[in-house]
């Protein structure tokens, strides 16, 4: 697979991740969609691989999602810029800091936000927790599992 089909499969990917962040876009979809692509010109047994653990992990967040709080965030009155704000955090997190980066990047991402719109401490952190409980949670997991897919590919990019 050439060099410039690698970055079209990363851009897809990123496009993916963004998806996550914005209802009605079909995020996880469009990942996993990118891996096929990606081991179906590929043909390596790491490609291989990588697509079967994308689908299994996918495949296991679409099955626990009904245990998930529904994703509703402007009856929440959560502004979306909250959520890509930290959609955005998250995604630099996991690659500065593997796997729990993301965790503290969307819920850093989500109180810095909602602290500058409004103006204190308390209120941030009060309003971090509501947002957390009304769609924080399902985007979370969804966003988190997507970059473990992303991150599979970039190690097997790497090391394979």
């Amino acid at each position: 697979m050439g060099v410039w089909q690698l970055v079209a499969v990363g851009l897809v990917m990123l496009l993916g991740l963004l998806g996550v962040l914005v209802p009605g876009v079909p995020g996880q979809a469009i990942v996993w969609a990118s891996v096929v692509w990606w081991a179906l010109e590929d043909k390596t047994a790491v490609a291989w691989v990588v697509l079967i653990g994308a689908t299994c992990v996918l495949l296991l967040n679409v099955a626990l999602r009904p245990l998930l709080p529904a994703r509703r965030h402007s009856e929440a009155g959560v502004p979306l810029r909250t959520l890509l704000v930290g959609g955005a955090a998250a995604i630099g997190g996991f690659f500065l800091l593997p796997v729990v980066g993301a965790i503290a990047g969307f819920v850093g991402g989500i109180y810095g936000v909602e602290r500058a719109r409004l103006g204190s401490h308390g209120g941030g952190w009060a309003s971090t927790r509501t947002v957390m409980r009304a769609v924080g949670y399902p985007v979370l997991v969804e966003l988190f599992t997507c970059l473990l897919v992303v991150g599979a590919w970039v190690g097997a990019l790497i090391w394979g």
